[in-house]
């Protein structure tokens, strides 16, 4: 348990460094992350590695701070206030807001990442 909570802090480190190789060195090859119970929004370690490199590139100051942090069983648990910045196209600011995303873990690796917004 204490295990995949220190994986899931490093993966938000990894992402907080935007270092998109790193983040999904922590996952399975086939891991993805979703809406909670619902759609895929980026679909194993390549669809995650180009999803989150083009939300880099569009919001080059995006930060995700964990607010609170629970591991039980093979789930972690992290509720997150993330904030973007302004983007580099252009687009409107996006509010900072919360999330509550779940880390399901296979073995030492996060097999998926659902986030409840």
């Amino acid at each position: 348990m204490l295990r995949n909570l220190a994986t899931a802090e490093a993966m938000i480190a990894a992402y907080n460094a935007q270092d998109v190789n790193l983040y999904v060195s922590y996952m399975t090859d086939d891991a993805c992350e979703a809406n909670y119970r619902g759609d895929v929004v980026r679909e194993g370690k390549e669809g995650t590695r180009s999803g989150l490199a083009a939300a880099f590139a569009r919001w080059p100051q995006n930060r995700a701070e964990i607010v609170e942090k629970q591991a039980i069983g093979n789930y972690v648990l992290m509720r997150e206030h993330v904030t973007r910045g302004p983007a580099t196209d252009g687009s409107a600011l996006v509010e900072p807001f919360d999330v509550v995303a779940v880390y399901s873990f296979a073995g030492d690796k996060c097999a998926r990442v659902e986030f409840i917004r």
